[in-house]
């Protein structure tokens, strides 16, 4: 692996990290929050938007899941 394919992939995960982090905090950030992640992330607002929709889409769909899952086996009161 070139050198800069796996620098770029540590960043790469370091900015994931910090979106994850940032999204445990706020799922809805606003304007000026999203500029600022922005700004740390090194990536444009709207790019902040967009992987912020994802997210929340693929919390829904968890949480969706895991309330499935609890209907289906419920938890024993032992």
């Amino acid at each position: 692996l070139p050198i800069s394919l796996y620098l770029n992939n540590e960043s790469f995960l370091e900015q994931l990290e910090e979106l994850e982090k940032m999204f445990q905090e706020d799922h809805y950030p606003d304007n000026e929050k999203r500029k600022e992640i922005a700004a740390v992330v090194g990536v444009t607002p709207q790019r902040i938007m967009v992987w912020f929709q994802n997210r929340r889409a693929k919390w829904r769909k968890s949480e969706k899941l895991s309330v499935k899952g609890n209907k289906k086996y419920p938890a024993s009161s032992a």
